[in-house]
């Protein structure tokens, strides 16, 4: 059987406010292709479809449009809700769904349920577990002893999800099996607190959103044992915790932290259980550059000439604010989408805030702040003379008072 892992479409998410969906939609195209080359016979999708619980109708009838072009395409698709999704919403119809070979899991009472699925050496199980918070979730476990207090962290409930897997496995002598599930794991060992900073690295990205329950976001892959493969969602970026445990990232870059090649992983089961696992490029439709510099330096340099199809995210190092500057930056780059100040170190000993104040009257103040918010031109007489009369009238209104 082969298996095609993808996660964290996020439709209708932008990308720094620009309209991303046609990009997706593109690489989306590739995926679709690749499933006829390789012989594809599940495709699951490891959560966060959407962007947004509520998603708009144009994201709707996106996405409604991919999976019935996926499924046409011959594959059986499991699919599961992420923390970003609406499951009610995202669920509603799955019965009728399943008939048509479209299978989605968005609540907990069909965790532990399998999704069967036959090749020629017999049947493989699919257990969906949706994104799971311990604060809303855990009543939902009444088989836990005192589920209020016993599932507390993202480890405990999802240790609650795999006891039913656990069960149902044993149930059918231990199957070929792939669990699907949204969360945050790591290698680590059970019953850690919560993990480190460098054990995070570059694993949260700008385009991620927080899962965290009580400070405590992530849980030991060991619970997930002893699917034969783990599909996992959330991460943005690919991960490879074990030769069975995987993230295959989102498919689009959706910021300028999201690193890495975009894809998705071709998992092969044999008559034993995995065989070979295969990563599967997408394409990138825009690439990401981050340029710095002097204003008039990013629009002049003719080393920026190949970057003018890029997503931009431009940090300048004018020691005071350009006008107009993001106007005039996507003049020269016309999807230049970020726009970050970080003024170049003069080598001058810093100037405490009390001292820039001491001796100066509100006036003198008022006149120094014109030229740092309009490109360095100072106060002509008459603005000066404008705002001389408005500190007297503010004072006056201070005697009357």
């Amino acid at each position: 059987m082969r298996i095609l892992h993808t996660s964290d479409w996020h439709v209708g998410r932008r990308f720094n406010e620009a309209d991303v969906l046609g990009d997706l939609g593109l690489v989306l195209d590739r995926l679709e292709e690749q499933i006829g080359e390789y012989a594809v016979d599940v495709v699951v999708v490891s959560g966060d479809l959407f962007d947004r619980a509520a998603p708009p109708a144009e994201a709707v009838r996106f996405l409604s449009e991919r999976l019935q072009r996926l499924r046409e395409a011959g594959p059986r698709i499991v699919l599961i809700s992420g923390n970003h999704d609406g499951a009610s919403r995202l669920g509603y119809g799955a019965w009728a769904a399943a008939a048509g070979g479209l299978h989605i899991i968005t609540d907990a009472e069909q965790i532990g349920v399998p999704v069967v699925i036959d090749d020629e050496h017999g049947p493989v199980h699919f257990y969906g577990i949706p994104f799971l918070d311990p604060k809303i979730d855990r009543s939902r476990f009444a088989e836990v002893p005192d589920a209020y207090a016993e599932l507390t962290s993202h480890e405990r409930i999802l240790d609650a999800a795999m006891d039913r897997v656990r069960a149902s496995l044993a149930t059918h002598d231990y199957p070929r099996s792939v669990v699907l599930a949204h969360c945050f794991a790591i290698n680590a060992a059970r019953g850690s607190v919560r993990a480190e900073d460098d054990q995070l690295g570059d694993l949260v990205t700008d385009s991620m959103r927080s899962i965290a329950s009580g400070g405590v976001e992530v849980t030991p892959a060991v619970v997930f044992e002893p699917a034969t493969y783990v599909a996992l969602g959330h991460l943005h970026s690919r991960q490879r915790l074990a030769e069975h445990i995987r993230y295959p990232g989102a498919p689009l870059a959706y910021s300028f932290s999201d690193r890495g090649p975009r894809g998705s992983w071709l998992v092969e089961l044999d008559a034993d259980g995995l065989g070979a696992v295969q990563w599967l490029e997408l394409p990138v439709p825009r690439e990401m550059a981050t340029i710095t510099g002097t204003l008039e330096q990013l629009l002049s340099d003719p080393a920026y000439d190949e970057l003018s199809e890029h997503w931009i995210s431009a940090v300048l190092t004018d020691p005071v604010r350009q006008p107009h500057a993001m106007r005039r930056l996507q003049e020269r780059f016309a999807y230049c989408v970020a726009l970050e100040y970080r003024p170049a170190e003069s080598g001058a000993a810093p100037v405490r805030y009390r001292d820039v104040l001491a001796g100066k009257r509100d006036e003198q103040l008022a006149a120094e702040f014109v030229p740092a918010v309009r490109g360095g031109a100072p106060a002509s007489d008459e603005e000066l003379e404008l705002i001389g009369e408005a500190f007297e009238a503010i004072r006056a209104t201070e005697v009357r008072a």
